[in-house]
């Protein structure tokens, strides 16, 4: 079934008309850069370590697979403290939740499993923060909008790959520290790198240091109606809270030449998070029978630490070959505690509430990969996975000192056994043409222990994806390339949506008693089956002499076995509860679109204009737009999106070298615009307009030193978000929050020794 062309709007036709533009422009001839042919070499453009924008450009030019490498020197410019910073400028990618507060990362607007995040090519364990990951810990950052047979196929929306620091070229040091404030709340944090060889020994290790308060201000309303519009419900709660932030992140690479064509690198990586908050909520209801609280203090204290050993055994063959044998483990745990206090409702009798919780996640994995060269642009590569991956979750929840839901099992663990088979094929077959062929097969089995008495729960699935990608270089034009990719991914269910515990509503913990529609029971469901979708690309690419790009990327994605949460139409009788319950579960509903428009520029203002004053011919550009459409079968319209899609998003950004002075200035705005999702037939969210203005400075000392000022959400604008559920009997509950943001200064010292 064709898909509909998206509407256009004001952003597309202004990225549009950027594009057509800057390819006007660069075809005029340049003015001869006489004076930097002549300039001697400064010392600070000697010291470069990482990958730079030029290298970036051609590894992206280079891939049969559509690859966007952003190396150190782009991650340097804007100096941000936290990883999620970084993405939220790269093409088709957005974040979640309130500006300065991280969230979600997605591509094209989908998150939740759709957006495969890795690590050095790995999956993290659940809980995992990127912003743990400090930029300057990172190497490069790729981003792979189709699938490859090598880095997996859960990622229906595509792949980030995180790889970290590897330079083993020289011996170094580099140190950064630096501190400002989140709001009124002080920040503060340190790096350290060091990197050399020795004679058979490559090292690189690293580590950070980091210490940030928090503020949370937000209002919430909630009205509920009945079927004839009369008020049933209006209640508002004022809340706020702080919270402290510390966190270690250590990270190491080490390694050996054990011999022509032969080497071992190990990589050890860890990671421990503690977070410490206080808040306050006070309830005012002037309509609505029962009040369940008036004012509620709570506690929240939680940790998070991960420890995770890789090694990797390279060696050659005599015909060409390459073997890889990677083996490792990964040890997570996790634990959060918060005791929450309340005080004045209907019933006037205080109620303490504590949840404990916590999991931990042992896995270890073992993976091969045979490469074979058959001619000198022809390879072909074969591959094995395996892993396995023990969880044990704990919950425990008091109310006055009392359990409740102990009958839930309070300890479940879960296991998880994943094997996979891949081949692939990358023939360069002429200079204009190269393409990719290649398949993986994935099985994934599940196996947790449900409510106790009953059996366990189990889940297998196996999904066979061919892949297919094509690079076309036009003869008459060497920097113009045409770029086609027909990919089958998927998304599996994740384990908290095939574990069948419930879990009730703090306000209904009850379970002799009714719950209410708008606050239902939650259980998974082990029968879910993976999201499967086709997917098509279409890209067009011109690069630039100077290292710029000019791009454009059509996308189109047909999924099915969606999966969405469904609310029980009217209570039903379930073995935790002795009264009927309204119950929510994770089912299968249908199929989805989605199909999407890419935009992309980056250039010097003087390989665009060749009469730009001296003053600017140092200034970079850089912008980016996406035009995001989806519609999900069987859901009313007109708002039938993939839950959490925006319509399009949109980045400006540049960076501009203060002639005669030591100095580099930037910007960045980055622009999602508010809109409404109708995620099923009873229920709509709604998400207001995120402007993010991002500006920096950067003053060299001398070419080892420097200072860095950033200011980040310079605005602050109030961050609006909403919901709305219609009930069967024609009554409805809507509930708005606004929620104020803050905005973050940071100065830091950045040394190399």
């Amino acid at each position: 079934m064709p898909l509909p062309t998206p509407h256009p709007t004001l952003p597309a036709c202004l990225a549009l008309s950027m594009l057509a533009a800057c390819t006007a422009l660069q075809a005029q001839p340049a003015a001869p850069p006489a004076a930097a042919a002549s300039a001697p070499s400064q010392p600070q453009q000697v010291q470069i370590t990482g990958t730079t924008a030029t290298e970036s450009n051609d590894e992206r030019r280079r891939a049969t697979a559509s690859r966007i490498t952003y190396g150190r020197e782009e991650l340097d410019r804007m100096g941000d403290a936290s990883l999620g910073e970084v993405l939220k400028r790269l093409p088709g990618v957005t974040l979640g939740g309130p500006p300065g507060r991280g969230g979600q990362v997605r591509m094209r607007g989908m998150g939740g499993g759709y957006t495969q995040i890795l690590i050095d090519g790995q999956r993290m364990a659940p809980g995992f923060s990127l912003d743990s990951i400090a930029p300057e810990q990172i190497e490069k950052i790729e981003i792979m909008r189709a699938p490859v047979a090598e880095f997996g196929t859960r990622a229906i929306a595509g792949t980030i790959n995180v790889v970290m620091r590897s330079d083993f070229k020289r011996k170094a040091n580099e140190f950064k520290i630096g501190g400002g404030a989140d709001g009124s709340r002080p920040q503060a944090g340190a790096s350290w790198s060091t990197n050399g060889q020795a004679d058979a020994l490559g090292y690189n290790l690293s580590a950070t240091a980091f210490q940030g308060g928090q503020d949370s201000v937000s209002t919430s309303r909630t009205l509920g109606l009945g079927a004839d519009g009369t008020p049933t419900l209006d209640q508002q709660v004022r809340s706020s809270g702080d919270s402290t932030r510390r966190g270690l992140f250590v990270n190491g690479r080490l390694q050996w030449r054990l011999g022509p064509g032969q080497a071992l690198d190990l990589q050890p990586f860890v990671n421990m998070v503690r977070t410490r908050g206080n808040g306050l909520a006070l309830l005012d209801q002037p309509v609505g029978a029962v009040v369940p609280y008036t004012r509620a203090a709570s506690e929240t204290e939680s940790d998070w630490q991960m420890a995770r050993f890789n090694g990797t055994w390279t060696t050659g063959t005599t015909s060409g070959g390459r073997l890889l044998v990677r083996f490792g483990g990964r040890l997570s745990d996790a634990g959060t505690r918060t005791d929450r206090f309340e005080t004045g409702g209907s019933t006037n009798a205080p109620r303490q509430r504590v949840n404990d919780s916590g999991n931990r996640e042992v896995s270890i994995d073992m993976n091969g990969k045979f490469s074979q060269l058959i001619a000198e642009r022809h390879s072909a590569s074969a591959g094995w996975e395996l892993e396995h991956t023990t969880r044990d979750d704990r919950r425990s929840i008091t109310v006055n000192g009392q359990a409740v839901n102990s009958d839930f099992g309070e300890n479940l663990q879960a296991r998880v056994q994943r094997v996979a088979l891949y081949a692939q094929d990358e023939w360069e077959w002429s200079k204009q043409f190269s393409f990719y062929l290649g398949a993986r097969w994935e099985a994934i089995d599940t196996r947790s222990d449900a409510l106790p008495n009953q059996p366990a729960q189990t889940n297998r699935s196996a999904v066979f994806a061919p892949l297919a990608h094509m690079v076309w270089k036009f003869p008459d034009a060497p920097r113009d390339q045409l770029r086609l990719s027909l990919t089958r991914s998927y998304r599996s269910p994740n384990l908290n949506q095939l574990i069948a515990r419930p879990t009730t509503s703090p306000d209904y913990d009850d379970t002799s008693q009714p719950n209410i529609a708008t606050k239902p029971d939650r259980l998974g469901n082990p029968e879910l089956r993976p999201e499967l979708a086709w997917g098509l690309e279409l890209g067009y690419e011109h690069y630039l002499d100077a290292g710029g790009v000019l791009s454009a990327n059509v996308y189109l994605r047909r999924i099915d076995d969606l999966i969405r949460t469904v609310r029980s139409n009217a209570p039903v009788v379930v073995p935790w509860a002795t009264a009927p319950r309204f119950i929510a579960q994770p089912q299968n509903v249908g199929s989805a679109d989605a199909a999407g428009l890419e935009l992309e520029a980056k250039a010097r203002l003087a390989d665009l204009w060749a009469g730009a004053p001296v003053a600017v011919q140092g200034l970079s550009l850089r912008a980016n737009a996406s035009l995001m459409w989806s519609r999900v079968a069987g859901v009313p319209g007109p708002d039938n999106r993939l839950e959490g899609q925006a319509p399009w998003t949109a980045n400006l950004g540049f960076d501009w070298p203060v002639k005669g002075l030591p100095l580099t200035v930037g910007a960045s705005l980055n622009y999602t615009p508010g809109f409404r999702v109708q995620e099923i037939d009873d229920r709509f969210v709604r998400q207001g307009a995120k402007p993010v203005l991002d500006v920096n400075a950067l003053w060299k000392i001398n070419p080892d030193a420097s200072l860095r000022l950033t200011v980040s959400n310079a605005g602050a604008r109030r961050y609006d978000s909403g919901s709305t559920t219609l009930l069967a009997d024609g009554s409805s509950e809507a509930t708005d929050t606004l929620a104020r943001t803050f905005t973050t200064v940071n100065l830091r010292a950045e040394f190399r020794f």
